[in-house]
């Protein structure tokens, strides 16, 4: 049976036929939305961003009595594509793909049930094989029993990279409501579907270009399944993400939407910038690998953002003489403990280490701002600092 497939635009609602298609997937148990935003953001100038929702996830609602396969599940998404494609006066047309887990598993069988149509694809924390028939006959039971939200805590430890939830709560809450606000039939449906998925000893009749992409910290797919498909295939290349678990992008947003511009458009990674004292203070303080993300999510809405940050920010505060940076990070990190800032301030912990605090020193900037801005904004910085110390192995 074919299931019902919902589309998310995630370049809005105006017409963008002059761009590409690409068409993005879901991991079971997010919404387009929730997983694919903010990587979105960082493709909307040169794609045309179309994302689907599974049975019973997101915006679909939908679940179908009866069960399906994971080929039929890849027929709706084929077939909601072909909707859009005629609405952009292309119908029948090519689009590339890009999918996270089970959405990369629906990337793999599309490759072979409509290799026509599949110009490029980049396939996520997946596998040509996901996990076992008796963890999910498991699964199936835990949820037919207690419901969606049986999955939330074990979904929390294997979604995310170490401290990601710290760094980014309100993205990761919002992919763990998703995951509880699932239809349990739904989400059964999918795990059923995936029990019987193996196309292993078919990746060799994938011939279109394979971008393969693995998380370090991943449990579900661990970075062996992403390499078997790039070796499998016949054109396929493997990268591997330091840092991530199951849901690169969101968690990895910069890093992933970068990958996909060099594997579908040939576009050489790089970094937009000036060459100034700000970008090369930035880059000391804040470490390269933040400012490469930074930059590869930069786009034409953000980028005199960004140019503003990095002109004032770093090369008229962070470079003036009066303050070593010691003294800077202690300040930085006080103000964002008074201000709330909390998204950022995982960021300038790493950045107090890299300019030379210890971590007693950035214990007692945290007590001193237990008294001066609140023990409860001391003890969320106490837990984030802890998240950030234990990654870098201090505690």
């Amino acid at each position: 049976m074919t299931p019902a497939i919902t589309v998310v635009r995630m370049t809005g609602s105006r017409d963008r036929a002059e761009l590409p298609l690409l068409v993005v997937g879901p991991s079971l148990g997010t919404s387009a939305a929730t997983l694919w935003t903010d990587c979105a953001a960082g493709l909307t100038d040169a794609f045309d961003v179309v994302a689907w929702d599974l049975p019973g996830h997101g915006h679909n609602r939908s679940v179908p009595e009866e069960p399906f396969a994971m080929a039929e599940l890849a027929a709706g998404v084929l077939a909601v594509v072909d909707d859009v494609l005629t609405q952009r006066g292309q119908p029948r047309g090519p689009f590339f793909y890009a999918g996270d887990s089970v959405g990369g598993a629906v990337g793999l069988q599309l490759l072979l049930d409509a290799p026509d149509r599949v110009v490029a694809a980049a396939l996520l924390c997946t596998g040509a094989k996901i996990g076992t028939e008796e963890s999910w006959t498991e699964r199936i039971g835990s949820v037919r029993a207690s419901g969606t939200p049986v999955m939330v805590a074990g979904s929390a430890e294997r979604w995310f990279g170490p401290g990601f939830l710290e760094r980014e709560p309100e993205r990761g809450g919002a992919l763990l409501r998703a995951l509880s606000d699932a239809v349990d039939e739904g989400y059964v449906q999918v795990c059923g579907a995936l029990a019987a998925y193996d196309v292993r000893a078919m990746l060799g009749q994938v011939k279109a270009p394979v971008l393969a992409v693995g998380g370090s910290h991943d449990v579900a797919t661990p970075p062996a399944s992403l390499q078997e498909i790039a070796d499998g295939v016949a054109d396929g290349r493997y990268v591997e993400l330091e840092g991530v678990a199951h849901l690169a992008p969101a968690e990895a947003p910069g890093e992933v939407a970068a990958l996909l511009r060099e594997h579908f458009l040939g576009e050489t990674p790089r970094v937009d910038e000036p060459v100034s004292d700000g970008m090369r203070v930035r880059r000391e303080v804040l470490g390269d690998a933040h400012v490469d993300r930074a930059a590869a999510a930069t786009t034409g809405f953000t980028r005199d953002f960004q140019e503003l940050i990095t002109a004032y920010a770093w090369g008229e505060i962070w470079t003036r003489p009066g303050l070593d940076r010691r003294s800077r990070s202690m300040i930085t990190l006080t103000a964002l403990i008074a201000r709330g800032h909390h998204e950022e301030l995982a960021m300038h912990v790493r950045a107090a280490l890299r300019n030379g605090l210890t971590v007693d020193e950035i214990k007692e900037v945290i007590l001193q701002s237990a008294i001066y801005c609140g023990v409860p904004d001391a003890n969320t910085a106490f837990r984030i600092a802890s998240g950030v110390l234990a990654e870098e192995g201090l505690l």
